[in-house]
């Protein structure tokens, strides 16, 4: 499981990178064709939202993210879960959030099918 995590964990803080944010290519490759999301506002964005929305971005917020833990839950199937926070200068960490990903195996490698974001306390 250890490998899965580390796999997993780097792939999802890939997604945090605004120089891999941005690449629509590269966003293509790990969305999952059946894509979903919830953010942490509470809205849905689908697929073609969430990678039109991000490679359209000239600069992304600096995430910092920690206390990953993953679950197997079938053959190829992965739950990731950790915390994240934007990294405001001046500021410290903002918009401290729960986080949870559906990470499917697919031909193409982990694909992340489903993702959500839950407003949470300020742990760090």
């Amino acid at each position: 499981m250890s490998s899965l995590l580390h796999e997993l964990q780097a792939l999802e803080v890939e997604l945090h990178h605004p120089g891999v944010r941005c690449s629509r290519a590269r966003l293509e490759q790990l969305l999952h064709p059946d894509f979903h999301e919830v953010g942490r506002s509470g809205r849905p964005y689908d697929r073609d939202t969430v990678i039109r929305f991000l490679a359209a971005q000239d600069t992304q917020p600096v995430v910092a993210s920690d206390d990953f833990a993953v679950s197997l839950l079938g053959p190829g199937v992965a739950l990731l879960g950790y915390r994240s926070a934007h990294v405001a200068p001046g500021a410290g960490l903002v918009h401290h959030t729960l986080r949870a990903s559906l990470w499917l195996q697919t031909g193409a490698g982990w694909q992340l099918r489903y993702h959500q974001g839950t407003a949470a306390a300020s742990t760090w």
